[in-house]
């Protein structure tokens, strides 16, 4: 009985010494588990940081967007008053307006600058008109309504605006409606194509 007393002791130390190896892996595993909790927890954090980043610049951008774009359908259907305010210019050649009554000069010089205050304004509000002077075709900004004969300009070109274009920012309101040079025996080809 004396060994087996003495043996016991011996399985408490061997059990004894398993106890803190088996402990220090039970706090490495509880270290490894926390260590990753941790790593997970702080992907999650700055993934939603990054996402209320997207979200304030989504919103500033539209804001931006709404401020800048909020006139346009009110711009649009200005631009068919100020089509009008053209056609009613238009209508009255230089020759016939120079020898009409002083009533209708003073008619006719109102309408000009209501045309002026009216394109000011419409301008002031971000609307500004497509630039022709080139007369390098853009399809991105005009619509080609005809081809025509070139009077010496090259193929493509724009030889004449029937209505003028309109952008809002950086966006079209309304294409310019031009008419465009025809390709004749010899003339250079200008490119119509996007």
């Amino acid at each position: 009985m004396s060994e087996e007393n003495n043996q016991e002791p011996h399985e408490e130390a061997v059990n004894e010494a398993a106890e803190p190896v088996n402990e220090v892996e039970q706090l490495h595993a509880l270290v490894q588990a926390l260590t990753a909790e941790n790593n997970e927890l702080k992907d999650q954090r700055l993934r939603a940081l990054a996402e209320m980043e997207n979200v304030r610049r989504r919103a500033e951008r539209e804001k931006q967007d709404a401020s800048v774009y909020a006139v346009t359908r009110f711009a649009r259907d200005m631009l068919q008053v100020a089509d009008n305010f053209g056609r009613a210019l238009a209508a009255c050649p230089p020759d016939k307006r120079e020898a009409a009554d002083p009533q209708v000069k003073a008619v006719i010089e109102g309408i000009e600058v209501t045309e002026r205050q009216l394109l000011s304004t419409l301008e002031n509000h971000g609307v500004k008109i497509i630039d022709t002077a080139d007369g390098k075709f853009d399809p991105n900004l005009h619509q080609a309504v005809a081809e025509v004969p070139g009077e010496g300009k090259p193929a493509g070109a724009i030889v004449h605006v029937v209505q003028t274009g309109f952008k809002i920012g950086d966006r079209l309101l309304r294409p310019a409606m031009v008419t465009v040079a025809r390709k004749e025996d010899g003339a250079v080809k200008v490119e119509t194509q996007a």
